[in-house]
């Protein structure tokens, strides 16, 4: 019986190692690191629901533990439900959202196009005070924000975060479109110009078709701002029926230092169903059009 062939390695390149356990490298480089990431990111949303479905009983008793639920009960969701006003919360988030990130992108992306393609005198200057603009924490502006609300009769109403919202969207959606018309080839507009577009003609036909994934991540990272925000929705609302989810949840199921945990719970679990989904849907344009936008301009 001949002996067997001896196995054959590829010459190494110059500067690379020759992996000795390529499985053992996928659970030290991968998995664990992957496994560490996920419980990070996914204990949150754990915790908030086993303590949303825990009874009261079964909550505040320091015997049970604090990782699972023995007996699941709704009665916080109904709570949540019956004795607040959750829906019409829902119902001004997603209003004041909705309406926030369609003038951040009304009025960021054309801004974008013209910080990118346009040369004017101070184009530099004007890029970079946009995007330190949008670094300006809101906890120096609502103050001022209040005043001004107040000048246009705007106060105690979902209308003031609309206008105020887009202050510190806008920014960002230029900043994040500037970078990424920058990734876009300038011949596909020269060629349309050529052929006698005009230069709104080529931004609207040819580079904004092209800047779709780009659009929509600014679009959904805007979103997610006007969903999230809190001290312009506290500040310059008042009235329940007008408040939007973060800060109702927070008035309505606190009293002094106690805590509905349940309800709260409830409320910030279901509060954060939308945006996961809209992330969900739009995960892969929504990466692509961020690394385009950060790593060019």
């Amino acid at each position: 019986m001949s002996p067997p062939p001896k196995r054959q390695f590829a010459p190494l390149q110059p500067g690379e190692i020759r992996s000795t356990n390529p499985r053992a490298e996928r659970w030290l480089f991968f998995y664990i690191p992957m496994g560490f990431a996920l419980f990070f990111l996914v204990g949150p949303f754990y915790w908030m629901l086993i303590t949303a479905l825990k009874p009261d009983s079964e909550l505040y008793d320091g015997s049970k533990s604090p990782l699972y639920v023995a007996h699941p009960t709704l009665e916080h969701f109904r709570y949540l439900f019956e004795k607040t006003e959750f829906v019409t919360w829902t119902t001004n988030t997603m209003m004041v959202a909705t309406l926030s990130t369609i003038i951040a992108l009304v009025m960021g992306v054309p801004a974008g196009y013209a910080l990118a393609r346009l040369k004017f005198r101070g184009s530099e200057f004007i890029g970079t005070a946009i995007f330190v603009t949008y670094l300006v924490p809101s906890s120096l502006l609502f103050i001022p924000m209040v005043e001004v609300m107040a000048q246009l009769h705007l106060d105690d109403s979902i209308w003031a975060l609309v206008v105020v919202y887009p202050t510190f969207l806008v920014p960002f959606v230029t900043w994040l479109m500037s970078g990424y018309f920058r990734t876009i080839p300038t011949e596909l507009e020269d060629c349309a110009r050529i052929d006698g577009m005009t230069r709104l003609g080529a931004m609207l036909f040819i580079a904004i078709p092209l800047a779709r994934p780009g659009i929509l991540s600014a679009g959904i990272f805007a979103f997610t701002l006007s969903w999230n925000e809190f001290i312009y929705a506290l500040t310059l609302v008042t009235a329940s029926s007008e408040r939007t989810i973060p800060v109702g949840v927070i008035v309505q199921l606190t009293r002094a230092d106690f805590y509905f945990w349940g309800p709260l719970m409830a409320g910030a679990l279901l509060g954060s169903v939308p945006v996961a989904i809209v992330y969900s849907f739009f995960v892969d344009q929504y990466a692509s059009g961020l690394t385009a936008g950060a790593v060019k301009g």
